[in-house]
């Protein structure tokens, strides 16, 4: 049984948008939380985990990309959100160089 067309995304950017924001957006804030964790936590135990949780985080972002409405809005959202953790892995470099 096909799709109701009223449901689906009737723009070709706005579909690139999405799945260029699930697939890159998404792997973008799930390496960035996992490093600004290791950059304040113990860097081999978090990086250990990150081989699981950042795969479930990744696919859990892809999952809210698509169900947005506007694909330049959570690639907004996105884009905030790694520079956040960014921010996060300068601080925790700077002001916690024992965690490495």
């Amino acid at each position: 049984m096909p799709a109701n067309p009223k449901y689906l995304t009737q723009s070709k950017w706005q579909r690139f948008a999405k799945i260029t924001a699930a697939i890159l957006g998404g792997y973008f804030v799930s390496v960035t939380f996992h490093l600004a964790l290791a950059s304040w936590f113990n860097r081999a135990n978090v990086l250990m985990t990150m081989a699981f949780s950042g795969f479930i985080l990744w696919v859990a972002l892809m999952v809210v990309a698509f169900l947005a409405k506007s694909g330049w809005k959570i690639w907004g959202i996105y884009i905030l959100l790694t520079l956040v953790f960014s921010l996060f892995i300068y601080l925790g470099q700077t002001y916690n160089p024992t965690a490495q």
